[in-house]
Formats: C-alpha cells, structure tokens, sequence
C-alpha cells in the first residue's frame, strides 16, 4: 500500500532508513541496507500534472530503495513502476491539491544518477565524475543515458523538438513560462553549482553539511511554508569492508539542526523519539482527505522547536546551545572519520546504538 496506490508486491525488499512527510506512505529521501541512496525534487513540465491518484515521486523513492541494491536496479524499478502507474495525485497535506512531477538523484558505492520525469516519461543520465545537484528544473540536455521508449516520439508530436537535429530533453519537455517558484530556483540551482564547484576534488560530509546550510544561496530554506524540513549526508566508501554512514538532522532548518550518524547493523535500536504519531482517524487517509488537521510533530521535533524559540528570545543563550550541538555533530564526524581510516573498530552493538544515543544526547541538551 503506497499513499494512494495498492501495487504488486515483491518477494523480498531492503531494509531502508527514510526521511519523510509523515502523513505518507514514501520518503523524500533515505538509504538501504545495500548503500543505495535516492532523493527527489519536484518540477513542472509540459506534461499535464496528475490530479488523479497515482504514485507520488516520493512513493518511487520509496519503492527504488526497498527493491533495488544498486542505483542503477532502483533507476530500472522506478522508471518500470512510473510507466505503468503513472504519478499524480497531491503532494501536500492541504485541502487545495499541490501536484508536480519529480526529479530524483541516486547514488551507490559505484555509480550515481540522475532521473528527471514529464507525466509517465523520463530520461536518466549517469554522473561519470565530479559533483551534480538538483533543484526543481528539468537539467538533463543531449546526454541521456537511458531514456522512455516514447520520449522523443512524444517530443516530435507535441511540436516540442522537430525530430531532426540534437534533442535535448530540458529544452523539449521545460514549460516555456516558468511558474515563479521554479524561476526561483534557477538561482538556487546555479548556486548549488558554485558552493560544489568551490570545493572540487575535496568534497566532505563537512562541505555538503556547509552547504545545505547555506541561507543566501536559498538552498536552506527558514520562511514558513516552505521551510527546509529535513536534510541528510550520506558517505558511501567505495570499499566494500567499511560501512556506509547516513546523517539525518531529523529536524527542519539544517543551520539549527544536528546531523547525527547511523548505520546499518543487526539490532538496530529504535529511536521511536523521531517517528512521529499514528492516528485511527487519519484524515489523509479518509475520503476525501484532508478535511482536518492533526499535529504529526515527533518527541525531538517538538523539543528543537521550543529550543528556536530560545534562540530567538535569548540570543546569548542560544548561541551557546547551538555551540553544544555542535560539538555534538563534530564527535559523529570525528567517528566517522576514524570509522573509514581504520583506527578504529567499533563493535555491531555500538553502530546498532549510534542512531539512538545522538538522538537522545541531543533531547538532553534541549531539556
């Protein structure tokens, strides 16, 4: 069962750790058990948005880390599942529908990709070098890896290539005039671009931490609304021995948040303090949905909130919060750090724990 969607299930699927809207079924972000990493971004082509329900873009994150142990596997189940089930359906839990199509980044120990969608067609691009960010517009041009069978068909018929010539599939399937929030982000996009470029060749979980922080290029996001909700680091060692590390802050607004490590191991303990609340009458499962509302906030994410508040009433005192949060996050890089050069071993018990006791450190210093 996905948020709208009753599909086939398959035989066996991946453990997965996701970051997601609480009130649906997929994730707008996470990892599995086989170091596969995806993460979307919505965008609005010229292709005719969805109001009916189909799978959301966050459903086919979801559905690519649970059955695919490669990046390249995850691209063949999403792409297959979006063919025959098409994606639509409202994006937000709001009673006025907020649909678009997705774009999605995937990565492993190996390989990385990207994938961007127009309704049912996509085209997906494998990143051979350097670094490539994403941020609601369609940017895959003439290098296409792997395309829908249709695409270009679909292309020449609507008038949007002529069929001769180089096809590029942002020029052909970009809506002409842009709504003001994909405008914005073509800023927001170039500045991406510049924050990596800057740190070519030595790009840290430190660096992409820096970056997801950073207010001015809009990429880090505090107005309300459209407040960044939540942010994750993946470090994904090319050798197979040493463990993949996922940092999740857990929390909105990544500039006041914690990133705190977890990996997979056998055991892992629970952290309910970050799964936020079930309800018997939900209204984004009722029909017609969301007639009301309900308070989805988690034990820590209530806890950070009254701690902004602080922040915001007490800079002094804030200041000095932040600081322990910091040094907070600092000890998980540092034990990342000795983690991937060898000089140390922790025991399974101590990685099935790391998620749990930074979670529960960083409630304490709230309280």
């Amino acid at each position: 069962q996905c948020t709208y969607l009753q599909i086939e299930q398959v035989q066996r699927t991946h453990a997965v750790v996701l970051s997601r809207p609480a009130w649906l079924w997929g994730a707008e972000m996470g990892a599995n058990d086989c170091g596969v990493c995806v993460g979307n971004e919505g965008v609005w082509t010229r292709e005719p948005l969805g109001e009916a329900e189909a799978l959301l873009g966050m459903d086919l994150v979801r559905l690519g880390l649970e059955r695919g142990s490669s990046a390249r596997e995850a691209l063949e189940v999403m792409t297959a599942l979006l063919e025959r089930h098409g994606q639509g359906g409202s994006c937000k839990e709001e009673p006025v529908p907020f649909v678009y199509h997705n774009t999605f980044l995937l990565a492993d120990r190996a390989e990385a990709w990207l994938l961007e969608t127009a309704g049912r067609y996509w085209a997906a691009q494998r990143i051979r070098e350097g670094s490539r960010n994403i941020s609601n517009q369609l940017s895959i041009g003439s290098d296409i890896t792997a395309e829908h069978a249709g695409l270009r068909e679909r292309a020449r018929s609507q008038g949007w290539w002529s069929g001769h010539g180089e096809f590029s599939f942002a020029r052909a399937f970009s809506l002409e005039e842009q709504p003001p929030r994909m405008e914005a982000a073509k800023a927001r996009l170039r500045a991406g671009r510049e924050l990596l470029q800057r740190h070519a060749g030595h790009i840290t979980a430190e660096t992409l931490m820096s970056i997801l922080r950073d207010k001015d290029s809009g990429i880090c996001v505090d107005s309300e609304g459209f407040r960044t909700a939540g942010s994750m680091v993946s470090v994904l060692p090319r050798d197979p021995a040493l463990p993949c590390v996922h940092f999740f802050t857990a929390t909105p607004d990544p500039s006041r948040s914690v990133f705190k490590p977890f990996v997979f191991v056998a055991g892992i303990k629970p952290a309910p303090q970050v799964r936020s609340p079930t309800f018997l009458q939900d209204p984004a499962r009722q029909i017609p949905r969301f007639r009301s509302s309900v308070d989805r906030r988690h034990e820590l994410y209530r806890r950070h909130q009254a701690a902004l508040e602080l922040m915001e009433r007490d800079p002094e005192r804030g200041q000095r919060l932040l600081g322990t949060l910091r040094e907070l996050e600092q000890q998980g890089l540092r034990g990342l750090r000795e983690l991937l050069e060898g000089t140390v071993s922790p025991r399974p018990e101590e990685l099935a724990d790391l998620f749990f006791d930074c979670v529960e450190a960083e409630m304490k210093f709230y309280t």
